[in-house]
């Protein structure tokens, strides 16, 4: 895989305004800065140019383009992801998908929907409900496009019952870097044709294709949702329910936990009270179903297991403005968190009965560090978002401390047989806490993946797996 690439010159420019339109192509002026980091703000690269195309016609001739030249190519929807995985950090090209937009087709018979890779995942969940169907992944930002949830399989609150991205496609259309398209999958619900390739792209970050289209899985909308808010003593109490609510024989929607300081701090963010502030944690716990007395009896079940497994109390929200209460805040917790503050996040997994034993590690690794770290996150599949507070430190002090925190964070984490990324990716930020993680047989697979996919190189260098000879 070739470790050097060229800059985009002039000719290159035109060549792409010759295939987009010139007012589809941005190389210089303030607008350039936008593209140049995502929600990771010390993850820095800056583009020669951005390239908006409309099709996959369009995508496929930028990329054979790029390839001839061996020009970088960094694929970027929103630039919503937390971890650089669309940031040029070799420069090149940003190909940003955000005019490639159109929900193609909702087809109730067959239960999918066919979706550019630029539609936001808010556009999608709205467009289907409004037809009485129902997209399951609910990753926290809505603001995201569905090809940067295919490019790090986002999960989201959801996940628990309906899995995550994968779990909810039927199909890809993806262009290769040397422009071959390819439509991989489509509506059958079953497919034992050979090698997965579809599910290959799922999760690469763009590294070995430019996905353009996508045919998700959809189902029939609940008719019912009902939602508990469930106070503890302690989060480890918390923690420790989340067994007892599966072994109640009922599968929750959503099984959040928080501590009352992140959720004051969504409270100062939205200007809205929480329902509850007097309990040091709390389960966000959502039920749906068929009918009110599916939904009814699964209350009941789950709450006498959460007062069984200590609950202080258990509190129930069945109207739309409570459970509008409960979960905007829940929805909030990241947004209030950067809020005018500095953050790095640890989105590790571990199996769910190891969760308490993380999430009390992090106060250890507060206390000897010396940062602020506030947690919160899916009980229900064992994903936690643990972030690193800067606060008002000192850039010399920050960047001393932060490494160590992450370290002690990722290391606990692969000890309790967890995984480095639950849902966020990898990208930059997370590449060296990932290939402590992996055997060097599996990274060496995945490098020569890439290389199979990508001969030329030039998608998202640098990303998940290391450059050639790096």
């Amino acid at each position: 895989m070739p470790g050097k690439f060229d800059r985009p010159n002039e000719n290159d420019i035109r060549f792409l305004q010759e295939i987009c339109g010139e007012k589809d192509v941005i190389s210089s002026g303030p607008l350039m800065d936008d593209y140049a980091r995502d929600e990771m703000p010390w993850v820095k690269g800056y583009p020669a140019a951005v390239v908006f195309p409309e099709s996959a016609q369009e995508v496929s001739e930028i990329l054979k383009h790029a390839s001839a030249r061996r020009i970088p190519v960094t694929t970027r929807g929103s630039g919503t992801g937390l971890c650089g995985g669309a940031v040029p950090t070799l420069g090149g090209i940003v190909l940003c998908t955000t005019k490639m937009n159109r929900i193609l087709e909702i087809d109730s018979s067959n239960f999918t929907a066919t979706v550019e890779a630029g539609v936001l995942l808010t556009t999608i969940h709205q467009a289907v409900e409004a037809r009485g169907f129902f997209y399951a992944p609910d990753p926290g930002e809505k603001t995201a496009t569905i090809g940067g949830n295919i490019a790090t399989n986002a999960g989201g609150m959801r996940a628990i019952k309906y899995g995550v991205t994968r779990d909810n496609i039927r199909g890809l259309q993806v262009v290769l870097s040397t422009g071959e398209i390819l439509n991989l999958g489509g509506k059958h619900a079953k497919n034992s044709t050979g090698y997965s390739l579809m599910n290959a792209f799922i999760g690469s970050e763009g590294t070995l294709g430019v996905v353009t289209q996508a045919t998700l899985r959809l189902l029939p909308l609940p008719k019912q949702t009902l939602s508990l808010l469930v106070p503890f003593a302690s989060l480890r109490d918390a923690i420790r329910a989340v067994p007892k609510v599966m072994e109640s024989g009922i599968l929750p929607q959503s099984i959040e936990f928080a501590e009352k300081g992140v959720i004051f701090a969504a409270e100062s963010y939205l200007g809205k009270r929480f329902p509850h502030r007097t309990a040091p944690a709390y389960l966000l716990i959502r039920l749906d179903g068929n009918s009110r007395e599916e939904v009814t009896s699964a209350m009941d079940l789950v709450g006498n297991a959460c007062l069984a497994a200590g609950a202080d109390d258990v509190l129930i929200a069945d109207t739309p403005e409570q459970q509008s209460a409960v979960w905007d805040a829940r929805g909030a917790f990241l947004a209030a968190l950067k809020s005018g503050n500095e953050v790095d996040e640890c989105d590790v997994v571990v199996p769910r009965d190891r969760i308490a034993d993380l999430v009390e590690y992090t106060k250890e690794v507060a206390e000897e560090v010396g940062v602020r770290i506030e947690s919160f996150g899916h009980a229900g599949d064992g994903n936690l978002h643990i972030y690193v507070m800067r606060d008002t430190m000192a850039q010399e002090e920050w960047e001393e401390k932060l490494p160590r925190a992450m370290d002690l964070l990722y290391e606990r984490g692969r000890e309790l047989g967890g995984m480095v990324s639950g849902e966020h990716g990898i990208g930059v930020a997370k590449r060296p806490y990932m290939e402590k993680s992996l055997s060097e047989d599996e990274i060496a697979l995945m490098a020569r993946m890439k290389s199979l996919f990508d001969p030329a190189g030039i998608l998202n260098p640098g990303k998940v797996v290391p450059l050639s000879g790096s």
